[in-house]
């Protein structure tokens, strides 16, 4: 067993590399898709768009670095940019906190977290990469209307297809980690997990409270299930919360453990109440960066814990800066989901360094304003830069991204093209793809729209309400009050029979009866 206090980094720190699924296999989607799209490799995907002359007009033809094979969109005046984000944590974190009978604090609601908490229509490309629809539909408010930009990957392939697995899971055992819904929470879906694994895969187990310990280096599944079973159980909250230490000695445990041709991966696991050693995000990212960027070693954060005594914003900013992502689990229903379903499908890696651009046509368009994507703002001329880091999607993902577009009076035609660019998680090569939106496509209203983009605008305007203070503030347009949105989620669970939209409805409830 090795223990772990706080130190400096270790002189090397090898990588993992993302292979290929794990388990179960992701979520499907279909139906049609308005958007035109197409497709080209770049080789000169380092070239960034040229800068804009002040007025946000760009001008000139096709951009450097893009082949002349692929049609290009005219050049854009209305200009947004942002690296791809699949978090769903602030969305569950709400949840739980209202379960808890209080309002969430409005610096923990992340719009587009709750957008991207709900299952998508949007048709799926057979190979890695992304589709991408574009629509919308006039909300209440005059000229104003909401228009979603979905990006999909691929479907999650079969478990018997994919590479053996090696995972590395970073527990956090402080003392806070003892309530009910934390540590024990963690322990009965790992356990579960170690059941549904196969014999070819590999786990180990790192802890940490004051100090960080390996108390089970990578082992095979096959024989091996008592020891890891006993390991799991064996779990028990102890002192403070050395959250530097525990990332840190997690990646050297995966390292020693890396299998060739194998998923390697780092899971952290904690309430992300970091109160010894380092505290601070970049700084214990900065322990493992070069070996992070060098590499492609990715975080994947599962929160714990409500109110104040969960670390949110750390964990997000852990799970952005270190290339990954977090999720929030409340209850054992979603420790289930998230250990069995959500990490096979953010094991594997379709796309690298993703971001969109979406441009917005000023003949038609007077304003607009991306909702949430606070931290993954990108300069809009680091788009084809590919060494501004962007986000990493795996199969069975879509990213959905909402804006309030304010149209110029009886405009008609083009509206909006929106591209993503990425690059090949084993290439390297760069890939481009583009939807487009006409003026005609948008529907007449935001709750007669289709289904899935009636449940996207209702989480949106939820996550509105929950962060504008006395909920008088809106940032959406035509956003209807907590009572009226209630009915409103309540009739989609219906239409929808979704039990994720009823869950969705009676959040919506709860806040409006505590506000």
């Amino acid at each position: 067993m090795k223990r772990h206090g706080t130190r400096r980094p270790a002189g090397v720190l090898l990588a993992l590399t993302a292979a290929c699924g794990l388990l179960l296999t992701g979520c499907s989607g279909d139906g049609d898709s308005g958007a035109s799209r197409s497709d080209a490799s770049h080789d000169g995907g380092t070239a960034p768009l040229p800068a804009p002359d002040g007025t946000g007009r760009y001008e000139g033809g096709e951009r450097e670095g893009e082949q002349g094979s692929r049609d290009v969109a005219p050049e854009p005046d209305h200009l947004s940019t942002f690296a791809l984000d699949v978090d769903t944590a602030s969305y569950g974190y709400a949840r739980r906190t209202l379960d808890e009978g209080r309002l969430p604090d409005p610096s923990t609601v992340r719009p587009e977290e709750f957008v991207n908490s709900f299952r998508q229509d949007y048709p799926r490309p057979d190979g890695d990469g992304f589709t991408v629809t574009v629509d919308g539909a006039r909300s209440d408010a005059e000229d104003w209307s909401l228009v979603r930009v979905g990006l999909a990957t691929r479907t999650a392939e079969a478990d018997g297809e994919r590479a053996p697995a090696a995972l590395t899971f970073v527990i956090d055992i402080s003392g806070s980690m003892g309530e009910p819904g934390r540590l024990d929470l963690a322990q009965e879906a790992l356990g579960t997990m170690t059941d549904r694994l196969r014999d070819d895969d590999s786990v180990a187990l790192v802890t940490f409270s004051d100090e960080a310990e390996t108390v089970l280096p990578m082992t095979r599944l096959g024989g091996n299930r008592g020891e890891i079973h006993d390991a799991i159980d064996g779990l028990e909250p102890t002192d403070s919360t050395n959250l530097g230490a525990g990332v840190e000695t997690g990646y050297e445990t995966a390292v020693e453990g890396l299998r060739g041709g194998a998923t390697n991966r780092v899971v952290l696991v904690s309430d992300a109440l970091a109160n010894t050693g380092e505290t601070e995000a970049d700084a214990i990212l900065e322990r493992i960066a070069e070996s992070r960027r060098e590499h492609g070693i990715t975080l994947f954060g599962v929160g714990v814990g409500v109110g104040s005594d969960y670390g949110d914003a750390l964990m997000e900013r852990l799970a952005d800066r270190g290339d990954g992502h977090t999720v929030y689990v409340s209850d054992e229903a979603d420790a289930r989901e998230v250990f069995c379903e959500e990490l096979p499908r953010n094991i594997e890696l379709t796309a690298r360094d993703a971001k969109a651009q979406v441009a917005f046509d000023p003949e038609t368009v007077a304003e607009f304003r991306l909702v949430g994507y606070d931290n993954r703002r990108v300069a809009d001329d680091d788009f084809r830069n590919d060494r501004v880091d962007g986000g990493e999607v795996g199969p069975g993902h879509t990213v959905t991204a909402l804006y309030a577009v304010r149209t110029r009076p009886g405009a008609q035609g083009h509206l909006a093209t929106a591209t993503v660019r990425w690059l090949d998680p084993d290439s390297r090569t760069p890939h481009e793809e583009t939807g487009d939106l006409e003026t005609d496509g948008l529907a007449e209203s935001v709750w007669r729209a289709r289904p899935r983009l009636a449940v996207t605008a209702t989480a949106a305007y939820f996550a509105d309400a929950l962060r504008s203070p006395g909920h008088r503030d809106s940032a959406l347009p035509g956003a209807p009050g907590l009572g009226e949105l209630s009915e409103r989620a309540g009739t989609l669970a219906a239409r929808t029979e979704d039990a994720e939209v009823r869950e969705l409805a009676e959040a919506i409830r709860t806040a409006d009866r505590l506000d």
